[in-house]
């Protein structure tokens, strides 16, 4: 099927499927590392990445007990 043939029958589509099909084309082109271009920008230019110290108060609770050996491992220790 030529690159024309694909287009026109993704035209055809009702609109949730087109989304599959971006969604679907965007994850394969990860998977190979291909550079997509979405509004003269790439995908990883969209990515927030995270920085040392973003996650600061994501952990509001930790158990007195945490670096306490567990028992499902008192047979290996």
């Amino acid at each position: 099927m030529s690159t024309t043939e694909l287009i026109d029958l993704i035209k055809q589509l009702p609109d949730d499927k087109k989304k599959e099909v971006e969604n679907l084309v965007y994850a394969l082109a990860s998977e190979s590392n291909i550079e997509i271009l979405h509004s003269n920008t790439t995908i990883e230019d969209n990515k927030k990445r995270i920085m040392f110290g973003d996650l600061k108060g994501f952990v509001n609770y930790i158990s007195d007990d945490f670096d306490e050996p567990l028992e499902d491992f008192k047979d290996y220790m």
